[in-house]
């Protein structure tokens, strides 16, 4: 049989003018086809092909620099972007605000899923997630621009209750990412940080009739991979470009525990942590932390919720619950940053879609998520902020399917001055950006839908807690040392029911030298 190994520049010149292509990866390099990714850029800088292609991602992809997405952030060469996540390339947003490209945005596991409908060549993917949302045609059908008029999605019934139909589309190309490939070209992802969607990405390519280009680090002799170590089969793939400098992430050339090779009592060795400097975070976090109980299932989000996150290993309480992340992974310590979507010593790695499946079917007990704003109907929004195209990543599949999500960030932004860690809160000076408001830009969490899925809904920020009630938003803690006139109803648009109980936050939560109330039996007991 020909032999499928090529060099990069011959694998991006298998890519065709208006081809669809799937892409993969996370911030920080985690599973990214750097080496292909630059190929293509490299081929249409010298030649302006390939052009007006349909880029399709799940999550976010680059460093806001030169990499991942940024390869492809050129007028001419892309023509339409699907993307779950957009803040690693600024370039692409900036296209997409100027409407010189076509934007979309999909939840993170539903353009996962797709894929994998897509190649089971079903009629695409039939789903709750999303509905209310910006992604439900009523409310914009996950269009971000005025460039974007097609219909990807559409309202259904069945039995009486209503689903969302992502229509499927052909892959013309998947740009897939492993870590080694035999010389029959079989796929193995043993040395890589996560599994994400590549073997769906790779099947909706196979069954439209597409091409599947995988880059891996290194090339085996034949018969090197057991039956079992092999992800990805040789019948599936088109070509392997291998590039032996690729690294476990941009920064890191290769860290066993990382990619969950360590087994055993190694796994739960304790991994260093990098405290930062008390803050308005760890007060949050350390109230945040009092919803976890034994045995829950988790998601963490980026931003405020990694210091929850940072907490529970500090507090040596890792054990006592179940840590998930959308990626596939679980257990172990994780990384924050650029760097979201890695874990140190992980307990297990599966693939994105069936981790989102797990979500999808009401497996998350409590979900830590951040936001950009949110409104008195209980709305948030994390996928438009400032005009830009932001794209909500799992957050929708996340915080639709959680029992309990709770919602943490800072009261305000842009210029808030706060002082504390002496047991008490003080403002000095406001923000200039208001987060509270009165109604979201767009939303990407929708109250009244969770209200008729029974979810439990906090929204914690330094100074204020709230709760999405039947009669309205409930403001029902107050920060120690903060007025609740001054500081927090005259910095909010709208009027929160006051809970009759009003109660002020323990002061151990804004003490620099104490870890705060929550810890141990004391979970899910803050009176």
């Amino acid at each position: 049989m020909k032999s499928k190994f090529v060099s990069a520049d011959e694998a991006a010149a298998l890519i065709n003018d208006r081809d669809t292509v799937a892409l993969m990866g996370g911030g920080g390099g985690l599973m990214e086809a750097t080496c292909l990714f630059q190929a293509v850029e490299r081929r249409f800088l010298g030649s302006a092909h390939p052009r007006n292609l349909t880029l399709v991602h799940a999550l976010g992809i680059g460093d806001k620099q030169s990499r991942g997405m940024n390869c492809f952030a050129y007028e001419g060469l892309v023509k339409r972007v699907i993307g779950g996540h957009w803040v690693w390339s600024p370039r692409m947003q900036r296209l997409a605000a100027d409407n010189k490209i076509e934007a979309y945005i999909l939840p993170g596991g539903v353009s996962s899923q797709l894929f994998r409908e897509i190649g089971g060549a079903r009629p695409g993917l039939i789903t709750h997630v999303g509905l209310g949302t910006v992604c439900d045609p009523r409310y914009g059908g996950g269009r971000m621009n005025a460039a974007a008029k097609d219909d990807l999605v559409e309202v259904i019934t069945l039995d009486g209750r209503e689903y969302l139909r992502y229509k499927p589309y052909a892959v013309n190309v998947a740009l897939v990412r492993a870590s080694a490939a035999d010389e029959d070209g079989n796929i193995s992802f043993e040395h890589e940080a996560a599994n994400l969607d590549a073997v769906s990405i790779a099947l909706a390519a196979r069954t439209s009739g597409g091409k599947v280009i995988v880059q891996v680090r290194e090339r085996l002799p034949r018969g090197a991979l057991r039956a079992r170590e092999v992800r990805i089969p040789s019948a599936w793939v088109t070509a392997i470009v291998v590039d032996p400098a690729q690294r476990t992430s941009y920064d890191i050339p290769f860290d066993a525990t990382l990619s969950g090779e360590l087994t055993g009592d190694a796994r739960f060795a304790p991994v260093p942590q990098t405290d930062e400097p008390f803050s308005e975070r760890q007060a949050i976090a350390r109230r945040a932390a009092c919803e976890l109980f034994e045995g829950a299932v988790v998601n963490y989000g980026v931003g405020v919720p990694d210091a929850v996150a940072k907490l529970v290993v500090r507090r040596g309480e890792l054990d006592r619950i179940y840590q998930t992340i959308e990626h596939g992974t679980y257990g172990g310590s994780l990384l924050d940053g650029v760097l979201f979507g890695y874990a140190r010593n992980a307990s297990a790695m599966l693939d994105a879609p069936t981790q989102f499946d797990y979500y999808a079917g009401g497996g998350l007990d409590v979900a830590f998520l951040g936001f950009g704003e949110f409104d008195q109907h209980g709305n948030v929004n994390v996928s438009k902020l400032g005009g830009l195209t932001v794209g909500p990543g799992g957050f929708i599949d996340i915080a639709q399917n959680a029992r309990k999500v709770v919602f943490c960030g800072t009261f305000a932004a842009k210029g808030v001055q706060l002082e504390t860690g002496d047991g008490r809160l003080r403002v000095t000076r406001e923000g200039d950006v208001r987060k509270l408001v009165h109604e979201v830009d767009q939303v990407t969490f929708s109250g009244p839908q969770a209200l008729r899925r029974g979810q439990q809904v906090l929204y914690l920020t330094e100074r204020a807690s709230f709760r999405l009630t039947t009669l309205g938003m409930e403001l029902f803690e107050i920060a120690p040392g903060v007025d609740l006139e001054r500081n927090v109803l005259a910095q909010m648009e709208f009027s929160p029911r006051i809970a009759p109980d009003l109660r002020v936050l323990p002061a151990s939560h804004y003490r620099i030298d104490d870890d705060g109330y929550g810890r141990l039996g004391q979970w899910a007991e803050i009176v």
